[in-house]
């Protein structure tokens, strides 16, 4: 009777012993570190955002990375506290009787498990439901800079249809703060348009166009890629983005109308 009632006991009030109070010290600690770098490490990797989207792409990153922090810190306390405070010492050899009852068996530590989780999951899932959707609502600006995007083995092209319409070039120019939105398909295999610093990356597919749209926020010089694999000299298809002033777009684009206005003469009969 006495061991039923010890055994009770143990099941009743495992949290108050001194294993379990060491283990949520070790967990509070690693949650407040997990956290700490979670606000902290992506941000200076991922750099300044470019864009509203990497805007975005950044900040889903940090939320889901500390939405995650105290499962994987405990996890990684008691992983730690096994190493540290349970593990087999010299000779000695346990007995299958001296093992603990199985935590499975408590109803306070298995509701609170799956209540703190779904709770985790059901938040998660709002989040990446919202987010989702922002993206893909159509931008609202009244003029937005359209720029139709095509993948060729292997080199990307751009033309600005709404610029004159006869701009075609190989380096990508964006004004800063202007809603933009790409038109992306491909001449042969399948690509993925990538511009890395503004969280842009979609698949460029023969036959179709998807489209995706963003808003340039940082001046500069910014990175186009190829993130799918799609031949021999794939690692070489390779560009830039420029981000420049309304005034440098301006600048720019009627350079390249009047180069385009001389070609066409140069070339007629």
């Amino acid at each position: 009777m006495a061991t039923s009632l010890e055994a009770g006991e143990r099941r009743r009030w495992w949290w108050s012993r001194r294993d379990a109070l060491e283990i949520f010290g070790i967990w509070a600690v690693f949650t407040v570190l997990l956290i700490i770098f979670s606000l902290t490490v992506p941000r200076a990797l991922m750099g300044e955002p470019a864009s509203t989207t990497m805007r975005a792409v950044e900040t889903t990153f940090i939320v889901f990375t500390v939405a995650a922090s105290p499962v994987a810190a405990l996890v990684w306390a008691i992983a730690l506290y096994s190493l540290l405070r349970w593990r087999r010492k010299g000779d000695w050899t346990p007995d299958l009787d001296d093992d603990g009852d199985a935590i499975r068996g408590n109803r306070t530590a298995v509701g609170l498990w799956i209540g703190v989780s779904s709770a985790l999951c059901l938040f998660l899932l709002v989040w990446g439901l919202a987010a989702m959707q922002a993206a893909a609502t159509p931008t609202s600006a009244r003029n937005p800079l359209v720029v139709e995007v095509t993948g060729n083995q292997w080199v990307w092209t751009f033309k600005y249809p709404g610029e004159g319409g006869g701009i075609e070039t190989n380096q990508l120019y964006l004004p800063i703060h202007r809603d933009v939105v790409f038109k992306v398909t491909s001449d042969d295999v399948i690509h993925s348009f990538w511009v890395v610093e503004m969280g842009i990356k979609v698949d460029a597919n023969p036959g179709q166009i998807t489209t995706t749209e963003t808003t340039p926020e940082r001046i500069g010089v910014f990175n186009v890629r190829c993130a799918e694999l799609c031949g021999l000299l794939h690692a070489d298809m390779e560009t830039t983005a420029n981000v420049v002033t309304p005034a440098q777009f301006n600048t720019w684009v009627q350079a390249h109308q009047a180069a385009s206005q001389a070609s066409a003469q140069g070339s007629a009969p």
